[in-house]
């Protein structure tokens, strides 16, 4: 007994480093197949969450490169007191959709998902698959209109709907961004995606899904 628990403790150890291996960031974020390519799981979960919602997997990569550049632990900079003192946080935002507390509620009574977390790119993706469907729902928004699908994103259903980005130019070029961004990544996306689709030993061209 007393020889197994090095070896015990060895693969605990091994599991937390490949732990945060996997959440490293990618190098290359301006190129969705080197970002697949680093992160290949992570297509997997952005195409099931497309099926599932609707939102396209380049407006969902999109989305996450915006929010906290594919940090899985990202939050807000806390504010400065007298520009020295850390202070408190402007916003309960936190992971790579950077959701705040209100809404990942929302996401979690709603989906039944109630052990998601935000520092998993599986249940980040999937949150921002239902936040678009509800933004489509209530909005009107088409789900490949990244710009719109973003303002409603970072202002919220009802700020949206009150109109104040509007006359928020910063906001809307952060929008335009993210806009060009997913168009970037869904011109990339044909020259990786069939091989991404059939990565595995057992899949079989063409029936790969």
């Amino acid at each position: 007994m007393p020889r197994l628990l090095p070896l015990a403790l060895l693969l605990i150890v091994c599991a937390v480093i490949l732990g945060g291996c996997a959440t490293r960031p990618p190098q290359q974020q301006d190129n969705i197949c080197s970002i697949f390519n680093q992160h290949p799981r992570w297509y997997d979960y952005a195409l099931a969450s497309e099926r599932r919602w609707g939102t396209p997997i380049a407006v969902q990569m999109a989305f996450v490169q915006q929010e906290s550049s594919f940090r899985a632990r990202a939050r807000p900079e806390r504010n400065r007191i007298l520009g020295i003192i850390p202070g408190r946080r402007p916003s309960s935002a936190r992971g790579f959709a950077q959701a705040q507390d209100p809404a990942w509620q929302d996401y979690q009574q709603a989906t039944g998902r109630r052990g998601a977390r935000r520092s998993n790119m599986r249940d980040a993706l999937d949150f921002i698959g239902w936040y678009n469907d509800v933004s489509h729902r209530r909005l009107g928004l088409a789900k490949n209109d990244a710009f719109h699908l973003y303002l409603a994103y970072h202002d919220g259903h009802t700020g949206f709907q009150r109109g104040g980005w509007r006359n928020n130019q910063q906001l809307q070029g952060i929008a335009r961004r993210v806009e060009q961004r997913a168009a970037t990544y869904q011109r990339q996306l044909p020259a990786c995606e069939s091989r991404l689709r059939c990565r595995r030993w057992y899949q079989i061209r063409p029936f790969c899904r």
